[in-house]
């Protein structure tokens, strides 16, 4: 019998683990463009990262997707830079309104990618449970909990340097992705062995 709350705890770590602060980035990345008043529209693309990530960790347990670990390892914080990049191009294009569609796939594909490179541990965990469902809920459960954690914190960040000190939205969507694009390059150049 599997222990939900160990699972859902196994989630929130994975997501908050400061040792391993890919996911963290990545979901600065997804909400740096955004402020309060899109709180939904960031909620959502965290709920299909979320779903994309377990659907990966899913079809790994199941023995049914085996991927080459050494590419998602590059892929993980190339999907952080592309996203961060994409906020940066956004902002000096100006454009209104990003394609929303294209913004969901892409946030889909890199929940993927982000579930197959923990795939290896996860399996390992559930290599003594019979049923995987239930823990893959859990463990789903834990990670919405901590995107949901992180999301509210980068755009309470975003309130607050916008209302209080005056920095446009623009400016901030930039700076956090600059910051997110150099504390991924290393990450990638490290990564880059096949």
């Amino acid at each position: 019998m599997y222990d939900f709350w160990f699972y859902c705890k196994l989630g929130i770590d994975h997501v908050l683990d400061w040792g391993a602060y890919d996911h963290v980035l990545f979901l600065s990345a997804l909400t740096a463009p955004f402020t309060f008043k899109h709180w939904k529209r960031v909620v959502v693309l965290a709920t299909l990262f979320t779903i994309a990530h377990c659907l990966s960790l899913l079809l790994s347990a199941y023995d049914i997707i085996n991927v080459d670990v050494e590419l998602i390892e590059f892929l993980i914080p190339l999907t952080i830079l592309l996203t961060a990049v994409s906020n940066i191009v956004q902002v000096f294009m100006a454009q209104g309104k990003k394609n929303a569609y294209l913004l969901e796939f892409a946030t889909t594909f890199f929940g993927i990618i982000h579930g197959f490179g923990f795939s290896n541990y996860f399996n390992m965990l559930m290599s003594e449970e019979e049923e995987k469902i239930g823990p893959l809920l859990g463990f789903a459960s834990g990670i919405e909990i901590s995107q949901i954690t992180v999301i509210f914190s980068i755009l309470t960040l975003a309130f607050i340097m916008q209302s209080k000190f005056g920095m446009r939205r623009s400016v901030f969507t930039v700076l956090i992705s600059s910051v997110i694009v150099l504390f991924t390059i290393p990450m990638l150049l490290n990564s880059w062995s096949w």
